[in-house]
């Protein structure tokens, strides 16, 4: 009886118009395919063979289910990235945090429902470094009947953002880890998979959004890239946002975004010229002194009627270090707080945390090109180590020996974390820490970037929850000034902020959702070196608050 009600409901699907679709059903091959587009003679994993892969659209309130085919040699696993995930833990998708890997040659259902939620967010592998080439967009449209809050757009494009090596990724991060160094940068960005005129490469080719004089067009803009923040523009035109990380903002016009990696934008553009093609560009931003892949992608906007040939017209650069402009972007962000859409800000915080991110020298003696040490990054000078258990598994069943709950609430000792000449030899400890939450406690969480090796921008990302990003700022952390300046009206919500370069960002949420949750820089490179931690939310009381059991076919390590 399940089988044909899943059937008719599938059947409903192809056909929405007539009946409203419920459950959505996917799935996901995971392959090899040609990257030729690329300037590559080499194979890279994908989704369905598509790089971009394939968009996931739904409607707020849908069932998704999602069969995901392993059939390459690399262990995978898919994470909906700012998807709640609500009780349904075993569908968030890090690797041995809240699931072992699907090993080749096996499959995996993902089932989740989206509660709440409306706007872009995005899958991607959430293992080794495949999100590289393994990632595309989730559409969550709203419920049928319920409008947008800013006028209706004639024409939505997914624009997904990322970064490109010629190199295998697996081996480029092996070779960095070996030595001790950072990895080689990548050797070119795209949009929508495509690269766009770059040097050495013949296929000049390059994604081209094309329009209509008069019209408005949204753009889903999502940053997939590993180690990059990204500026996007279009030449001549201005961008009004309207969305970021699947939440509505207080619309304002920009002719810049900066997005982080992990981050969605929403913005709205008006085809307000009579002809012409003008360029679109994606372009690192980077304000520390730490190496970037610097080639610009390039698209076209494309009006109706221009000749292929004719010229195209530029963007002024952005150049990599500009701070200010990425700082007017970041602080013109709101939340739109309306009766419909309100800014639940937790008023009163039951844990108050700090945590310092940032890279650190341990000692490393096989590591030759290191001299001896290797680069390492940590959160409250604790380098994260992965289990080989999967943590919400360990959880669950109660097993002992994967993790402790003793994850510090504040840095181990203070220095002045930003300061130009930071503690020598600052060594990291190791462990697998969480920090454990009660259900439904409320949470304010400063996150302060640190200068042991250097200052950088660090994009957290926080699973199974959203949060109000309530102040920011450069140098320390003041607790007893800083926190009077804090917007608790209608700061931004997200589920990624970038933590500004020798800066700080403080975040506020509710701890709602039981289960074992991922906190981490969106920074692969800094993932892999370990600034990473999970908190662990106990459950509440009844039934609907307490995490589902797992699936049958859960995958086993």
């Amino acid at each position: 009886m399940e089988s044909w009600i899943r059937v008719l409901m599938f059947v409903a699907c192809l056909f929405p118009v007539l009946v409203e679709c419920r459950v959505r059903h996917y799935k996901f091959n995971v392959v090899m395919a040609n990257s030729s587009r690329l300037c590559s003679t080499k194979p890279i994993v994908t989704v369905n063979g598509q790089f971009p892969g394939p968009t996931l659209t739904a409607r707020e309130g849908d069932t998704v289910l999602v069969k995901v085919v392993n059939h390459v040699k690399y262990n995978v696993s898919v994470h909906w990235h700012g998807i709640r995930q609500l009780r349904t833990g075993w569908a968030d998708g890090p690797a041995y945090i809240t699931q072992c890997p699907i090993q080749p040659g096996q499959n995996y259902v993902y089932n989740f429902t989206i509660t709440e939620q409306r706007g872009t967010l995005w899958w991607h592998a959430h293992i080794l470094w495949l999100r590289a080439t393994v990632h595309g967009a989730i559409v969550i449209l709203p419920k049928r009947g319920i409008p947008y809050p800013f006028p209706k757009p004639d024409k939505e494009v997914v624009v997904v953002l990322a970064e490109y090596w010629k190199a295998d990724t697996e081996l480029v991060i092996n070779q960095a880890q070996k030595s001790g160094l950072a990895p080689n940068v990548s050797d070119a960005h795209t949009i929508n998979g495509r690269p766009g005129p770059v040097s050495n490469c013949s296929a000049q080719d390059a994604f081209k959004l094309s329009v209509e004089a008069g019209k408005t067009y949204m753009l889903r803009i999502i940053n997939a890239a590993l180690n990059e923040e990204l500026f996007f523009k279009i030449a001549g035109h201005k961008l009004t946002v309207v969305e970021v990380d699947a939440t509505y903002v207080k619309p304002f016009k920009t002719d810049t975004i900066v997005i982080a990696p992990g981050q969605t934008t929403n913005v709205l553009v008006t085809a307000d010229k009579s002809s012409g093609k003008y360029l679109m560009a994606a372009s690192p931003f980077m304000d520390s002194p730490i190496a970037v892949d610097n080639v610009t992608a390039t698209a076209t906007l494309h009006y109706s009627g221009t000749l292929s040939s004719s010229p195209t017209i530029l963007a002024t650069p952005t150049p990599q270090n500009a701070t200010p402009i990425a700082d007017n972007f970041t602080n013109s962000l709101r939340s739109l707080n309306s009766k419909k859409y309100p800014a639940k800000v937790p008023l009163k915080v039951d844990h108050s945390l700090m945590i310092t991110v940032g890279l650190g020298i341990n000692p490393c003696p096989s590591c030759k090109a290191g001299n001896g040490s290797r680069v390492v990054a940590s959160m409250n000078n604790i380098t994260f180590i992965m289990p080989t258990t999967a943590l919400l598994q360990a959880h669950y069943f109660k097993i002992k020996g994967v993790f402790t709950t003793d994850f510090p609430s504040n840095p181990p000792f203070a220095f002045n974390y930003t300061g130009t000449t930071p503690p020598a030899n600052l060594g990291t400890t190791t462990g697998t820490k969480l920090y454990r939450l009660p259900y439904n406690s409320t949470v304010q969480l400063v996150l302060q970037d640190t200068n042991i090796i250097a200052p950088e921008n660090h994009p957290i990302h926080l699973h199974g929850f959203n949060f109000f990003a309530v102040g920011r700022g450069l140098g320390n952390f003041n607790p007893k000034k800083d926190p009077k300046n804090f917007n608790l009206v209608d700061p931004v919500e997200r589920n990624t902020i970038g933590v500004p370069s020798g800066g700080w960002t403080a975040i506020r949420f509710r701890a709602d959702n039981p289960g074992v949750w991922f906190m981490h820089c969106h920074l692969e490179v800094h993932t892999t070196w370990g600034l990473k931690m999970a908190f662990l939310v106990d459950n509440g009381k009844g039934p609907n608050e307490t995490i589902l059991p797992p699936p049958r076919d859960l995958p086993k390590c």
